[in-house]
C-alpha cells in the first residue's frame, strides 16, 4: 500500500520567522530582596551606647530605631522600630555593672530581630560577660556554657568579641566566634604616651599572666618580670571540686588500691624574678576589676626600685572601691580600653586613661557584612596575645 504523507499547513511569512517569547524570571527570594545591615544598641542605659554611636560613625550609618528599657515590675521590654526583614544585623552589648540585666537586654533584642525575620543576627560583645566563670568550681556548673548556648537559642548566629579571659571558651559556641585583640592599642599607647618606654620592663602579676607579659615583652624588646609568691592567689589553686562523692568517715579502702599522698600546696615567699630596679614597670592583664592584686603588686615594685608603675589591661571593670583604692596606690597611671563603659570611675580617679578600640570593631563589622576575610585583624596575633 502506498504511504500516507502527512501535510503540515504553510506556514505564513510571520511565523517562518518567529522568535521564542522569553519566560518571565522568578522574583528573587524574600530575603534576598534586601542585603543591607544594621547596627542596633541592646543598652537601656545612655552610658553604655557610647561605643555603639563611635562605631556607627566610623562606618558612615545610622544606629538602628529601637527601644530598651525596664518596666515597673523589672522586666526588659525591647521594640524594634524599623523593618529588618532580610538584612543583616550587628547588636552591640557593652557590659555595664548590672551585668544580669545587660544579658536579658541581649538575648530579648536577639529573639525579637529573629522573629522580624533578620538573615543573620551578629552579637558585639567586646566584654564578654561570665568568662571567669569558664571553669568548673566545686558544685557549681560553668556558667559561660550556659550563656552560650542561651545566646544561640536566642538567634544568634555569629559573635564579635574581645580578648577572651580563655581562649578556650570559643569552644562553647556553635556558630563562629571572632575573638579580637586589644594589644595593638595598647602597645601603641605604650611607645606613643609613656615617656622613656624603652627603659620600661614587662611585669606579670602573677605566673598565670606570664605568657601575655612575654608576648608585650617580645613586640617590645623589653625585659620581662614575674612576680611569684604567697600574696598572689590564682584561680588554679582552688579546689575544682573533684571530691565528689562526698568524703565518708572510717571509709573502707580496697586492699589493693594504695593511691599516692599529694602534698599540699605552699607558697614560697613573695618575690620578683626580673630586674626592675630604677626602670618603669608596666604591668599587663586582660581584665582589671578588683584592684587589690594590682595595688599590692605596685608597692612590691617600688620596694624593688621601680620608679614609675603603669597597669594596662583590656577591660576595665573598676567594681566597688577600685578608683579610690587607685588613687591612694603608688600606681602613677591606668590604661584601659573602651570595651567596658567606665566613665563614672574616670571622675572619680584621673589616673584612669582610655584607649578607643572602635576602629578594629567597625572594621570587623564592614568585613563581616562584605564577606571578607577577617585575618587582616590578626596579622602577627600569636596564641598567647
Amino acid at each position: 500500500m502506498p504511504k500516507k504523507l502527512l501535510l503540515l499547513p504553510p506556514l505564513s511569512a510571520s511565523s517562518a520567522f518567529r522568535v521564542p517569547r522569553a519566560r518571565p524570571v522568578p522574583p528573587p527570594a524574600m530575603n534576598a530582596a534586601r542585603t543591607g545591615y544594621r547596627v542596633f544598641s541592646a543598652n537601656s542605659t545612655a552610658a553604655c551606647t557610647e561605643l555603639a554611636k563611635r562605631i556607627t560613625e566610623r562606618l558612615g550609618a545610622e544606629l538602628g530605631k529601637s527601644v530598651v528599657y525596664q518596666e515597673t515590675n523589672g522586666e526588659t521590654r525591647v521594640e524594634i522600630k524599623e523593618s529588618v526583614r532580610g538584612q543583616d544585623i550587628f547588636i552591640i552589648q557593652t557590659i555595664p555593672r548590672d551585668v544580669n540585666t545587660a544579658v536579658m537586654e541581649l538575648l530579648i533584642m536577639a529573639y525579637a530581630l529573629k522573629t522580624a525575620c533578620a538573615r543573620n543576627i551578629i552579637g558585639v560583645i567586646p566584654y564578654f560577660p561570665y568568662s571567669k566563670q569558664s571553669k568548673m568550681r566545686k558544685r557549681g556548673s560553668i556558667v559561660c556554657k550556659l550563656l552560650a548556648s542561651m545566646l544561640a537559642k536566642a538567634g544568634l548566629t555569629h559573635i564579635i568579641t574581645m580578648d577572651l579571659h580563655q581562649k578556650e571558651i570559643q569552644g562553647f559556641f556553635s556558630f563562629p566566634v571572632d575573638n579580637l585583640r586589644a594589644s595593638p592599642f595598647l602597645l601603641q599607647y605604650i611607645q606613643e604616651e609613656i615617656p622613656n618606654y624603652r627603659n620600661a620592663v614587662i611585669v606579670a602579676k602573677s605566673p598565670d599572666a606570664a605568657k601575655r607579659a612575654q608576648s608585650y615583652a617580645e613586640r617590645l624588646r623589653l625585659g620581662l618580670a614575674v612576680i611569684h609568691g604567697e600574696a598572689q592567689c590564682t584561680e588554679l589553686d582552688m579546689d575544682d571540686g573533684r571530691h565528689s562523692p562526698p568524703m565518708v568517715k572510717n571509709a573502707t579502702v580496697h586492699p589493693g588500691l594504695e593511691l599516692p599522698l599529694m602534698m599540699a600546696k605552699e607558697k614560697p615567699p613573695i618575690t620578683v624574678v626580673g630586674d626592675v630596679g630604677g626602670r618603669i614597670a608596666i604591668i599587663v592583664d586582660d581584665i582589671i576589676d578588683d584592684v587589690e592584686s594590682f595595688v599590692a603588686a605596685a608597692e612590691i615594685l617600688k620596694e624593688r626600685g621601680a620608679y614609675k608603675i603603669y597597669v594596662m589591661a583590656t577591660h576595665g571593670i573598676l567594681s566597688a572601691e577600685a578608683p579610690r583604692l587607685i588613687e591612694e596606690s603608688s600606681v602613677d597611671e591606668v590604661v584601659v580600653t573602651n570595651t567596658v563603659p567606665h566613665e563614672v570611675q574616670k571622675l572619680q580617679c584621673p589616673k584612669i586613661k582610655t584607649v578607643d578600640i572602635s576602629l578594629i570593631l567597625s572594621e570587623a563589622i564592614r568585613r563581616i557584612h562584605n564577606g571578607e576575610s577577617m585575618a587582616y585583624l590578626f596579622r602577627n596575633i600569636t596564641v598567647d596575645d
